[in-house]
């Protein structure tokens, strides 16, 4: 693993949105607050996006994007960068993982930083 990949951490906070959800819709809302973390002593800028959705009954999703929220964040030595998002599921229950694409700013090169699944679940649910 690249050096620098182990020194970004992220760190993530899922919320039900019960007041955006609507069961007889089959419409479940999440919010997730990231925290990226660069414990590294150069500036790195996030470029891109990949997040996996597996859903309760199976579904998979996959999302790419340049950046997160618009933005492509430069992360400077010893800083993080914090940001919300949401997720829209068919059912009360998933999973989210995924990845950045990173690049250093003093080399240039790229790398990326794996996000460890999370749960995604409305209250009540035992999955």
């Amino acid at each position: 693993m690249n050096e620098m990949a182990e020194a970004i951490t992220v760190d993530v906070e899922p919320t039900f949105r019960e007041e955006e959800s609507s069961t007889d819709d089959k419409r479940y809302v999440f919010s997730y607050t990231i925290t990226v973390h660069n414990h590294s002593e150069r500036s790195v800028q996030l470029l891109s996006r990949y997040w996996k959705i597996t859903q309760g009954h199976g579904k998979v999703q996959e999302v790419r994007g340049n950046g997160v929220v618009g933005k492509q964040p430069t992360i400077t030595a010893g800083h993080s960068f914090r940001y919300t998002s949401r997720a829209v599921l068919e059912c009360p229950v998933g999973v989210m993982q995924g990845s950045y694409t990173c690049v250093d700013l003093g080399t240039q090169q790229s790398f990326d930083v794996a996000i460890a699944p999370f749960r995604l679940a409305s209250p009540n649910q035992v999955h």
